[in-house]
Formats: C-alpha cells, sequence, structure tokens
C-alpha cells in the first residue's frame, strides 16, 4: 500500500538583508549588509519546507516568477522543480557577478541558484513528512562528521559607514593580521586548514601571508583565491614561490588557456568556482587539464541532487572535489553539510562564510567543533525557522533598498569618499 505524497499548496518569499563585516576581495568590499532570499515550501497537512539563496533583485524577481510553478506538485517532484523554467541561456553580464564571484553570470546561472532553493525546501519538507534526514534522501551519509576550512579575508576593523553594526574580528591587513585573524578561528571553532581571500594586495604580500601561516600552524592545509585577478605570469610566480606550501591555488587566472598554462609549467593544483560552474564547462576545463579540483557549490548547480552529479562527474575525470561557499546563513550551511555527507570522495574541507554571519534565521546557530560539523540527524534538514529574526531581516530589506544588490566595487567607492571627507 503506497500514500500519496503531500502537495506543495503555496510557497512563501522573504527577502532579507544580513550584516556583513568588511571584508575585502578583488571587486573591493562587502557592503554593511547582503541580500538573501529565504524560500519557504507549503504543503498539506502544513508542512514547511525551507530553502536559501542570493537575494539581489535577479534572484527576487526570477523566483516570483518560479514560484507559480512549484504549487500543485508534490514535494516529491525534484526532478520536475529542478527543470523549472529551463529555457536557452542567455549572458547577462560578462564581468564576474559580485554575488560569489561566480564568473560570467548568465540567465540559467540565475534559474539554477533559484531552483536549488526551491529543491532544498522540498527535500526538507519531503524529509520531514517522511521522518528521515535529507542525507538519507541523498542515498545516504558515508561520514558523520564534515569538515570545513576557516575562510580568512583581508579586512579593515569597521565600515566606514556611520550607524552599521561592528563585528568582532578586528582588522587583518598584512600577514601579522591574518595569522592573528587564523588563530581566532581556530579558537572559535577549532579549524585546521585555512584559506585566504587574495586579489586584495600586492602578491608578494599575499604570498608572504601564506608563508606566515604556514609557520604559524605547521602542516595545516592553506590555499590562496585572488578570483582570477592575476596575470599568467603572476600566477606563475605566485606557484613556484607556493609549491608545497599551498594544497592548491583557487581561479589564480580569470581564463581556462592561463589556468591550464599554469598547471602545465608549475605542476601546481588549480581549484576553481569560477571557471567550472555550469556542465557546459566542464568539458573544456577538464580537458585542456585546467582545473584538478573544482569547488561545487549547490546554489550555482541547481540543488543538492545536481552537486552528487558533478561529484560522479569529477570521479569519472579523476578530478579532486570540495565545495565553494557565498554569504550563507544555517538553511545553506545545513544543505551544504547534508550533501557533503553523502559524497565518498570528497579530498577537501569545504569552505564555509558562515564564522562571519553574526545573524541568523535558524533558531540554534550551528557550532563547528575540530573544523567539522555532525551531520544533522533530525527530519529534513534538521532546523528549524526563527520566524522573529525572519521578520526583523525583512523589514531591514524593507527600510534599506540600497542594500537590496550586493556591489562590491560601489561599497569600495562610498568607503573612498568617507574616508576623504
Amino acid at each position: 500500500m503506497t500514500t500519496a505524497l503531500p502537495t506543495i499548496t503555496d510557497v512563501r518569499l522573504t527577502p532579507i538583508l544580513i550584516s556583513d563585516p568588511p571584508l575585502l576581495n578583488l571587486s573591493g568590499v562587502h557592503q554593511p549588509y547582503t541580500p538573501r532570499l529565504i524560500v519557504e515550501i507549503i504543503a498539506d497537512g502544513g508542512i514547511v519546507g525551507v530553502g536559501e539563496t542570493y537575494g539581489d533583485s535577479a534572484y527576487l524577481v526570477r523566483a516570483r516568477e518560479l514560484a507559480r510553478d512549484l504549487v500543485g506538485l508534490p514535494v516529491g517532484a525534484i526532478n520536475t522543480i529542478a527543470g523549472l523554467g529551463r529555457t536557452e541561456s542567455t549572458l547577462i553580464d560578462a564581468a564576474p557577478a559580485a554575488s560569489g564571484l561566480r564568473g560570467a553570470l548568465t540567465t540559467d546561472k540565475i534559474r539554477l541558484s533559484v531552483v536549488s532553493a526551491f529543491e532544498v525546501a522540498a527535500l526538507d519538507a519531503l524529509g520531514k513528512q517522511l521522518g528521515v534526514p535529507v542525507h538519507t534522501l541523498l542515498g545516504g551519509k558515508v561520514r558523520d562528521r564534515v569538515e570545513y576550512s576557516a575562510y580568512l579575508f583581508y579586512k579593515w576593523a569597521e565600515h566606514p559607514d556611520d550607524d552599521v553594526p561592528a563585528d568582532r574580528w578586528g582588522a587583518a591587513l598584512d600577514p601579522d593580521g591574518i595569522v592573528e585573524l587564523a588563530r581566532k578561528f581556530l579558537v572559535h571553532g577549532g579549524f585546521r586548514s585555512f584559506k585566504l581571500k587574495g586579489g586584495v594586495f600586492a602578491p608578494e604580500e599575499e604570498i608572504a601571508a601564506i608563508k606566515a601561516l604556514a609557520q604559524a600552524f605547521p602542516g595545516a592545509p592553506l590555499r590562496l583565491d585572488p578570483n582570477g585577478g592575476w596575470s599568467l605570469d603572476t600566477a606563475l610566480h605566485v606557484a613556484e614561490e607556493l609549491a608545497g606550501v599551498v594544497e592548491y591555488l583557487e581561479d589564480p587566472t580569470a581564463t581556462i588557456a592561463d589556468m591550464a598554462e599554469v598547471h602545465r609549467r608549475s605542476g601546481i593544483p588549480l581549484a576553481t568556482n569560477m571557471i567550472v560552474t555550469s556542465l557546459a564547462e566542464v568539458k573544456p576545463a577538464f580537458d585542456l587539464d585546467a582545473v584538478q579540483i573544482v569547488l561545487s557549490d549547490h546554489h550555482f548547480w541547481g540543488g543538492l541532487l545536481a552537486t552528487r552529479d558533478l561529484a560522479a562527474v569529477c570521479r569519472a575525470y579523476g578530478k579532486g572535489l570540495s565545495m565553494h561557499s557565498n554569504t550563507h546563513l544555517g538553511i545553506s550551511l545545513a544543505a551544504m553539510t547534508h550533501v557533503a555527507a553523502t559524497v565518498p570522495d570528497l579530498a577537501y574541507a569545504c569552505d564555509t562564510h558562515y564564522p562571519w554571519q553574526s545573524e541568523d534565521v535558524i533558531t540554534e546557530r550551528f557550532a563547528f567543533t575540530a573544523g567539522a560539523l555532525d551531520v544533522p540527524e533530525k527530519p529534513g534538514l534538521g532546523v528549524d525557522l526563527d520566524r522573529d529574526a525572519l521578520a526583523r531581516l525583512h523589514e531591514r530589506w524593507n527600510t534599506m533598498p540600497a542594500m537590496r544588490e550586493r556591489d562590491d566595487m560601489a561599497a569600495m567607492r562610498r568607503a573612498r569618499q568617507s574616508t576623504t571627507r
């Protein structure tokens, strides 16, 4: 005897603004607030599943269009949800998108990021209905804990804008500051590997910071990511200086051809979340051996099942796999942890911005121990929505329209203007 799965009766979309520290990157600096979108799928019987994705207007507009197509579907119609709104992909912006610096932005990349939140919410609702965690719906976990890397940024002590939240981390603007920041992350969650967001200062300064980390934390896996901001010659110089010091360089250059040349001439492993962010980008990058490690991101790829598909492709090509992070909250962290728990050959610690975020929309924040998270065992994602926090952060979105688009370059321009007054 079979029991019909509940039907989706409604979809709630709640755009929010969350506070963000003044983290520096190739594009500029994070704004004091960044937009996220919280998705709730409501099914028969009052079951509610939650998802999370980018909240910039392009994503919100697409989410509102696609949400109507969910109503009436069974919560288990994951493949149908994954195909929502599929049309020919067109280029929106050839420059890397600020939200995650994910390479050229296309209509399909926006669609997939929206669909990812719908899929996660549906899996959360389905898990709650069946009384099983999401990782069971993905085939079952192969590990009880998922390791994460401390995500270090150069940063200012505070935002130059008036009346914005302070953060607990302090400034980090030189090698000593980066080492001190790493020590704080060690205290915060016992992190045992460290990634530095580069592309901010001259390459020699960032090389010095990595070498200072290697001296302060002997044997700790290290990574450096300039978001494609170096020339081929610069990338080759950095590779020579850091060979044997970093486990990989991430997106040292902006093109597949240059990435392939860096690896061919230096032998250093290269990772990416910029030149391989869709299936169409896999073959050219792999054929040239431009990438040795793909940093998956369920927002980019359209959900958790697509992430598992990517893992299988990487396995077939003999490529390594880890996980990219954007400025996310606990819902996305839960989803990342569930899918990471099911991938057998996840050989590198996953990235996460989560320690940087002082606000959340779940009732109980995740806590890292020894740089890892226990895989949730409650039904669904294992998180509960904090409706008071959601309402408060949505009200901020209502009252601060100037912050609804992430724009690191504009934030840097404003900062420079405020310091020259």
